[in-house]
């Protein structure tokens, strides 16, 4: 395992954010885990959470730290040029999380709590990646492990490390 000091920055930029969320708790818990993990940007795509529900779950209250974009969908999504947009799905054309290759520079989108990522976002995505497991997880759960990988995987140091 990578043993990183404190304030070491991976190199390369990540931003994460959820189709049509819909549990303040889980936007929050999205936000505060994002904000831990050093995350550039945290977005929402067709959500229709009020801001004050979201900042009574986020205890560390990213939002005064980290970019917080709300669109209303994939199409009125912008990202950074060079940018690389990363469904998080249970689906059947998705690389295993331990074998993805995570690009420099991404914006991970995980599906809605109940449903899977809309047909037009999974069309939109440079990749999907799925987390192995028997069943799906919480989300914000899906969330801190792709970002945990990431950090693994890229370090402070910045290129793919070896398991």
């Amino acid at each position: 395992m990578a043993n990183f000091r404190k304030g070491e920055a991976m190199r390369g930029y990540f931003g994460v954010g959820s189709e049509r969320i819909s549990k303040p708790m889980n936007l929050g818990a999205v936000m505060r885990t994002a904000h831990a993990f050093g995350a550039s940007f945290i977005f929402t795509l067709g959500s229709r959470m009020k801001a004050r529900d979201v900042a009574l779950a986020d205890t560390s209250k990213s939002e005064s730290h980290v970019p917080l974009y709300e669109w209303g969908g994939v199409d009125d999504m912008v990202l950074p040029k060079g940018c690389r947009l990363v469904g998080v799905e249970l689906d059947e054309r998705a690389v295993d999380l331990p074998n993805f290759r995570h690009p420099l520079n991404a914006a991970y989108l995980l599906g809605p709590e109940r449903g899977d990522l809309s047909d037009a976002a999974k069309e939109k995505c440079d990749s999907i990646v799925k987390i192995p497991t028997r069943f799906c997880v919480n989300l914000s759960v899906a969330a801190a492990i792709v970002m945990y990988d990431r950090m693994i995987r890229l370090g402070a140091l910045g290129g793919e490390r070896r398991r």
